[in-house]
């Protein structure tokens, strides 16, 4: 770790939009609004049922009464839940967001890398979801900081949170301690002068050492809870470069020129290399190890000692947001991700 603050640390101790709420909510509640476009190819189903699979954390029956207020259009015009949903068709749902719930300070195990009266840096573990949402209103990494300390800034329900990492992500976070901190955070993360490198463990053999992956990102039409590449997406662009290389696996040092959601995984699963062990973009498979029984059972036994994807946040470096110093931290591979390149470097040896 390096870093070249001129003040003094101090001492180190340890949206999403709702369905269930939309009919439920005052008019007076803030609106937004999810536009679909039917891909074509996409088979007859019934309005209700294919708004259940687009919609994060929504039931059926919620659906059905958002459909029956005339919450929902297709081309411009209400219908029934029975409405079979055609290829071209255009569907707008409009949601009111619900409250953030009060949070409430949680005493949990908390890994400070520093801290003043400005900004804080934490390494996050894999399992901690960043801030509140829905299914997550508690034990989240806001509510162990503020037990610690007094954050500010940013949306409701997300003090001092200028970027966030993926649930089963491990690695730096940063956070403003104050309202100048934030602004002054997140106009860096804006400008992209943010440094930020990821160290990751990927199947297969990447065919060049260097490169860089330039690939616009989008929601997925086909479901809401993943990204994937789309034309019409919003660029990404993500550098890697190859550290290591084994059998079938290689560790990777990446750097974000963007920060899409989930940006990395997506992208390395799009150039035919998953990250290791990330069940939502394919990386649990083990026949991407190859046919032969001997690397199966190999990567069989490897994805057993991870229940994540290999994928670490590990140095970030930035601007104080009132000395202007340049501050630069590191945190160490976590222990299952470096077990895994202990015992490839084994078999390879």
């Amino acid at each position: 770790m390096s870093k070249h603050p001129s003040r003094s640390p101090r001492p180190t101790n340890q949206l999403r939009l709702l369905l269930p709420e939309m009919s439920t909510q005052p008019a007076s509640e803030p609106r937004a609004r999810l536009r679909f476009d039917v891909p074509a190819g996409q088979s007859r189903v019934r309005l209700d049922v294919y708004l259940t699979r687009m919609v994060e954390n929504a039931t059926r029956a919620k659906v059905q009464a958002a459909i029956d207020d005339g919450l929902v259009l297709v081309n411009g015009k209400a219908r029934k839940s029975s409405y079979a949903v055609l290829p071209g068709d255009v569907i707008e749902v409009t949601l009111r967001r619900p409250p953030a719930p009060d949070i409430v300070p949680e005493q949990i195990p908390l890994s400070i890398v520093y801290e003043d009266d400005d900004v804080l840096v934490v390494d996050k573990p894999a399992g901690m979801v960043t801030h509140p949402a829905h299914g997550n209103y508690t034990g989240t990494l806001v509510h162990a900081v503020l037990f610690h300390a007094m954050v500010s800034g940013g949306a409701p329900g997300r003090p001092g949170i200028v970027h966030r990492l993926d649930k089963d992500t491990s690695g730096l976070l940063v956070l403003a301690k104050n309202e100048h901190a934030h602004a002054a955070l997140a106009k860096q993360f804006a400008d992209r002068t943010v440094e930020r490198e990821y160290h990751a463990i990927v199947w297969g053999r990447m065919r060049s050492p260097h490169g860089t992956i330039d690939a616009a990102l989008a929601r997925s039409q086909r479901d809401r809870k993943k990204v994937a590449v789309a034309s019409g997406g919003k660029r990404a662009v993500t550098e890697y470069d190859v550290l290591e290389t084994f059998r079938f696996l290689s560790l990777v040092r990446l750097h974000l020129l963007t920060g899409r959601t989930h940006q990395i995984r997506v992208h390395l699963a799009h150039v035919g290399h998953p990250v290791f062990g990330d069940l939502t973009y394919g990386g649990r498979s083990p026949g991407w190890a190859g046919t032969q029984e001997k690397r199966l059972q190999q990567a069989t036994n490897l994805l057993k000692i991870i229940d994540r994807q290999a994928l670490h946040a590990r140095t970030i470096g930035f601007r104080h947001p009132v000395t202007e110093e340049m501050m630069r931290f590191s945190s160490p591979i976590p222990h299952d991700m470096e077990e895994i390149l202990q015992k490839v470097r084994e078999a390879v040896g």
